[in-house]
């Protein structure tokens, strides 16, 4: 018995045009061997293989086999692999390789979108091609014959700067290769402006104005909110000062000449006409009595006073004055008691609250404190 005989192995690929009927696409030899060798093939490619064996001298065998398929242009380019097994071989040898199948251009024009108006500028349409061999020429014409004037063409792109009716009309792309010619086309629809795209600008205003007048409402809220806080906290924070003011007047302490104001004011000082209420008791009213026809100060107005002469002795004896007053009086002189109550002015008193025992009169009575120069004023009350 002979020994084995390393056969001689190979592989390639026919190249062939698309087609209708099945033809041979790539072979691969195993030549000379002993024994005969086995071959398969591996691929994706929607094929099948047929195999034959020619017998040598020295008893070889050349084992030679074939891949065929209906070959199409989406088999171009396909893997397909021969693999050769033989006795004398550590592992199968392999043959890689890539179909060859050549057909004419395929061409697709692509970029109108169907919204091409009187006025649109710079819209461009591309002429894609492939094929096997690649193209070797494109051309652009129009169905008329006659290429616009806006258009600009530049190889497989067509360029229009500024559309109007003469863009209305088909455009056809031409793609040549050797196998053969293929052409696509486009009709263009020439359009009116968008009236919506000019309207944009007057929704876009109107929509920022109104969030514009949204943040102001907001805003004036907010302020009016925080200063009405502010106020009822200050009202809260003065009540009880304010009441003083008003019950007792906001005039400054009176002077020794029977005035409220500064000097030459004639009034009460910065024009308050919450000044201290007075009342006016004549002889024939007797001291008891009050007088109905008592006001606060006015601006600029002087305090009514009393029109008798009262000595510092009879108020005392008929109450005017608290305890705190009387023992005051009690502890002067003589000459300190009556240097200003000779009845040579008018006294000015403090009227008292019809009703002696509220709350404030009580405050009244004990806040009052006895002048020197006879006038009577508050130890509390605030004069402005």
């Amino acid at each position: 018995m002979r020994p084995p005989a390393k056969p001689v192995n190979s592989a390639s690929v026919v190249t062939v045009n698309a087609n209708t009927q099945e033809v041979v696409v790539a072979r691969c030899e195993s030549k000379d061997g002993r024994p005969e060798a086995k071959i398969r093939w591996v691929t994706t490619a929607n094929g099948n293989s047929t195999e034959k064996s020619q017998k040598g001298a020295d008893d070889t065998v050349t084992v030679t086999s074939e891949y065929r398929l209906v070959p199409t242009s989406m088999d171009n380019g396909k893997d397909i692999t021969c693999l050769v097994d033989h006795r004398t071989q550590f592992k199968p040898e392999s043959f890689p390789m890539k179909l060859a199948v050549q057909f004419p251009p395929k061409v697709e024009i692509k970029g109108y979108d169907n919204n091409w108006y009187v006025g649109r500028t710079n819209v461009v349409l591309i002429c894609e091609a492939t094929g096997n061999p690649l193209p070797v020429s494109v051309t652009w014409r129009t169905m008329s014959g006659e290429m616009p004037d806006t258009v600009q063409v530049l190889s497989n792109e067509l360029k229009v700067l500024k559309v109007d009716d003469s863009v209305n009309t088909t455009f056809i792309c031409e793609v040549k290769n050797r196998i053969g010619t293929t052409r696509d086309q486009v009709a263009i629809f020439v359009r009116e402006p968008s009236k919506s795209d000019s309207n944009a600008g007057v929704v876009a205003g109107a929509v920022i104005g109104s969030l514009l007048a949204l943040l102001l409402v907001a805003a004036l809220v907010t302020v009016l909110i925080t200063r009405s806080r502010r106020q009822q906290r200050g009202y809260r924070a003065n009540g009880a000062s304010d009441m003083k003011t008003r019950i007792f007047g906001g005039g400054k302490k009176a002077s020794k000449n029977g005035t409220s104001g500064g000097p030459g004011s004639g009034g009460v000082a910065g024009g308050n006409n919450n000044g201290p209420v007075y009342i006016d008791r004549s002889p024939n009213q007797g001291l008891g009595e009050k007088n109905n026809h008592h006001q606060p100060f006015a601006m600029g107005a002087r305090p009514e006073v009393v029109s008798g002469t009262l000595t510092a002795e009879d108020i005392l004896l008929r109450n005017e004055l608290d305890e705190a007053e009387r023992r005051k009086f009690d502890e002067m002189d003589d000459d300190e008691r009556y240097d200003h109550f000779s009845g040579e002015g008018p006294i000015l008193q403090l009227r008292p609250p019809p009703d002696q025992d509220d709350m404030i009169g009580d405050y009244m009575d004990d806040d009052m404190e006895s002048q020197r120069d006879g006038s009577v004023i508050s130890r509390t009350a605030v004069y402005v």
